[in-house]
């Protein structure tokens, strides 16, 4: 895409300007680092635009403290004190689960991961939000815990100018296959190959 400029221009009948501004889908998958980071660098983006931002975290334990839930409380209360940018609102949908699967039965993390994408599916419908963050969204797909098949329904046919982002390793195809923008990470080289643990600033 040389200079910005798409190497094809499709015959569906739309201006440029309503292809510009369709809502968009994005997967970021694959086994490497940033994920997450590059989905939350899309919602910095968004806010700085005046969009309702909403983040749904589905494997993170609800101790769990990440900078970027503090970096987003604050820019939230900018917003609120201030009007600047756009509202945020921060959820965990699970129930201190990670991706591990260690903690908890697995019936109690279907009907967390289940009772999350219910949320989610009725602020769809409401076009309650501009920007969505669904973080490691994948594994509840992947482990059969939420329907796939409805998942790919619901955002196809989501109302209004809905820009949703989803973060995980193993993304099932058919959620690729519906994505208008799929990003890979792969992991060339990382600390911990060579033992180091998860550093402050870095990994949190």
């Amino acid at each position: 895409m040389p200079q910005g400029q798409p190497l094809t221009v499709p015959n569906d009948g739309l201006t440029t300007k309503a292809r510009r501004n369709a809502p968009l889908l994005a997967v970021h998958t694959g086994p490497g680092k940033g994920k997450s980071t590059a989905a939350f660098g899309m919602a910095l983006r968004a806010w700085n635009q005046g969009f309702d931002i909403a983040v749904f975290q589905f494997v993170k334990s609800a101790k769990w403290k990440v900078g970027e839930e503090s970096a987003f409380a604050a820019l939230g209360r900018m917003h609120d004190e201030h009007g600047v940018g756009g509202p945020v609102q921060w959820h965990k949908m699970g129930s201190g689960w990670s991706w591990t699967r260690k903690h908890g039965s697995e019936v109690d993390h279907a009907e967390a991961a289940r009772d999350g994408w219910a949320e989610i599916r009725s602020r769809l419908a409401e076009a309650r939000h501009d920007f969505y963050v669904l973080d490691e969204f994948t594994y509840p797909l992947k482990w059969g815990w939420i329907s796939v098949d409805e998942v790919v329904e619901v955002l196809a046919d989501r109302p209004g100018n809905q820009h949703v982002v989803i973060t995980g390793r193993d993304a099932p195809q058919r959620l690729l296959e519906a994505a208008d923008l799929v990003t890979e990470m792969t992991k060339i080289k990382h600390p911990m190959d060579a033992g180091r643990k998860g550093q402050r600033g870095i990994e949190w």
